[in-house]
Order: C-alpha cells, then structure tokens, then sequence
C-alpha cells in the first residue's frame, strides 16, 4: 500500500505545504499532491480528478474533442461512442441499468480520457459508486483499452472505504475475465476521506484491497502534536557549562557540550541514546554502562549494549558548511533505515513502549555539582 500525501490545502503558515509535502516524504510517504513540492525537492507527484471536474459535465453533448488516436496509430476513434457501446455491455455483466448512470459523470470520463489517455483515472464516487460510477468508468477503461492503451486507476473519497475497495476489485475481476482483458483486475484502487492513523490500522485489521492511500487533513496539521514542545538554552558559556534550574525536570538544561550515542541490542534494535560529554571517551561495545535514565535521574541504571552508534556530526561551525549535506534521498533512506530497525514495541499505535535516553555518570555528575551552585 502507497501513500500521498496531499494536505496542501489544510497546511498551515507560509510554508506549511512545502514543509508537510518535503518531510512526509523523508518520513516515507511516497508522493504529494503539490506540484511546487516536486520541482523544488524532486518529490515524486501524483493525483486526481476532482468532484468539481465531473459536476461540471451536464451531458455527454459537451464531450469536445470526441475522438482519439489509437496508440498504434491509424484514423482517429470517436471515443464516446465506443464507450458507450461499451457501457451497455458493462451493465448487462453487472446487471445495472444503463439509464441510471449519470451522463455526465461519462461525459467527464471520457474527456479526461481524451486528453489523458496514458492517464486515465476515475472519482468513483460523485454521485453513486455501484449504479454509475464504477460502470462508467469500466467502459471508458475498455473503450481505451480497444485502442491500445490503460488506466492507471480510481479514487473513492466516501462511505465504507475497506467494503467498497474490495466490492470494486470484485467488478474489475469480473470485466477482466468476461471481456478478456488480463490487467483489468490489477487495476490501482486508491482512497481519501479524512484518513488517520487508526483508519490505516482498521484496513489492515478488516482487509482490503486498496492500493494507495491520500492523506491530508490528519498529516499535515499534526492534531495529535500540534505544537513541538522544543526550545534553544544556552548548555555552555565561555567552556563553562552552565544549567537552566527548574522544579519541573522536563524543563530543566542539561549541561555541557555533549555527544551522543545510540545503543543497540543483540537483535539489533537501538533500546536506549546516551548522552556524554563531548571529551568523554566513547562507550564500548559489550562493556556494562552505567546511565541515568531521563525521568530517573536518581536511579542509576547498568546497560550492555552489543553494538554502539555514534549519533553527533557537525555539518555547520562558525558560519560555514563544513560538511557536504546530503541530498533528500539520502535523507530520506536514512530515516527508513532507522525507522526498521526500532523495536515493534516501540512503533505500536496503541500504548508504545517509550524509548529511552539517558545519560553518563560523568555527565549526571556535572549536573548535580552545578545544581547544587545554583541553589
């Protein structure tokens, strides 16, 4: 299953959308919707027809052009008629009345077809999926694959959307194999409709057959955190460390210019990230640590990591680039390294596990001393 992510409209701030579109990428999205986001960044692009576009066909006598050139070439083809004779078959398959698609629903069909006709997709679900959506959009799909050439898929935006996607897989299957046409059944079904992440987890949990996925609303606005809660204190002055005293821990600095590490388990998963002053020397892999777990910075903690990661580097010092950046792909394959290799218990939606960072006794003691000063 793909994701796009398409939230432009919903973005906020001036640079909302280019920033939901650029990091939705890096965090594993596969496309966006917005346009600008693709030339700036590369991100691939990907979308639609609108309801507005097909609501703006009244009647199939608005179809301008009608024909279209077969892609082996020869005389052009009036597409609409082929359609329709085409429809008539479609609905006698799925037993439907002809005369309760919407005409013009067909009429937006087959002029997107025509302009788009190695692009062809249908919006199911303007006005009913199962009596005129689905039938009229199977007998554009045919008419253009007589003349050579293939849908690439449909989009529902309402309703049921897991039922639906595997209701239409059963139709695409059916015109398959009735009309002879092998890669009907593997036609994309694509979804939209205020989707979260608890309606990802219900399509997998009831099955389904769709094969892309639109976010927006929910992605780009981050209802669940929509503030970061991150701010920038000074750790050291003039070599000095110094520290931000509060009774709240979460708010309080910590000390020093600091290294970091992340450490791994035998299978793999990095369990824990461990601050240390920068002269520290780095932790060894399979020798026990003993860390103070943010939270419980009174507990002392051992830890044996098999394998240790080191996190900090500098790309930027005194106003200059010290380091080439690397390219969004890089980046992006960065973070899906990362993201595998956490431990399912700490990517879970329901009640994760919380993953830990902590920090040396050398660093946890500096802390103390400089508490105890402040005081």
């Amino acid at each position: 299953m793909k994701l796009m992510e398409m939230g432009l409209r919903r973005a906020q701030g001036p640079d909302g959308a280019l920033s939901a579109s650029k990091y939705s990428y890096l965090g594993g999205f596969d496309c966006t919707s917005n346009v600008l986001a693709g030339k700036l960044y590369g991100v691939p692009v990907r979308g639609t027809i609108a309801h507005s576009f097909i609501m703006a066909f009244n009647s199939l006598q608005e179809v301008q052009p009608r024909e279209l050139l077969p892609l082996a070439g020869g005389d052009p083809v009036d597409l609409l008629d082929l359609a329709e004779s085409w429809l008539q078959r479609v609905c006698e398959l799925l037993h439907t009345p002809a005369e309760k698609t919407n005409q013009g629903e067909l009429a937006a069909f087959v002029s997107y077809a025509i302009t788009f006709p190695h692009d062809f997709q249908g919006l199911l679900d303007t006005y009913c999926v199962r009596r005129s959506g689905l039938p009229n959009f199977c007998a554009v799909a045919l008419a253009l694959h007589q003349l050579g050439y293939r849908a690439i898929g449909v989009r529902l935006d309402s309703g049921d959307l897991a039922q639906q996607s595997k209701e239409i897989r059963q139709v695409f299957r059916a015109c398959g194999a009735h009309f002879q046409v092998s890669w009907f059944e593997n036609i994309p079904i694509a979804v939209s409709n205020d989707i979260s992440e608890q309606s990802l987890e219900e399509f997998s949990q009831e099955g389904s057959e769709i094969n892309m996925v639109g976010v927006g609303t929910n992605l780009v606005t981050c209802p669940l955190q929509p503030s970061l809660g991150c701010v920038y204190k000074l750790v050291e002055v003039n070599g000095s460390p110094c520290l931000k005293l509060t009774e709240d821990e979460e708010k309080m600095t910590i000390p020093g210019t600091k290294a970091i590490y992340r450490l791994y388990d035998a299978a793999g998963h990095p369990f824990m990230d461990l601050m240390a002053l920068e002269e520290e020397p780095s932790p060894i892999a399979g020798q026990e640590l003993l860390v103070h777990v943010l939270g419980q910075l009174d507990e002392t903690t051992k830890v044996v990591p098999t394998t240790v990661e080191p996190l900090h580097r500098v790309y930027f010092s005194h106003g200059q680039v010290c380091e080439p950046l690397p390219s969004l792909p890089e980046v992006r394959n960065h973070a899906q390294v990362s993201l595998s290799m956490l431990n399912p218990a700490h990517r879970r939606l329901h009640e994760p596990q919380p993953y830990q960072v902590a920090m040396t006794e050398r660093l946890h003691h500096v802390l103390t001393e400089l508490q105890k000063t402040c005081q």
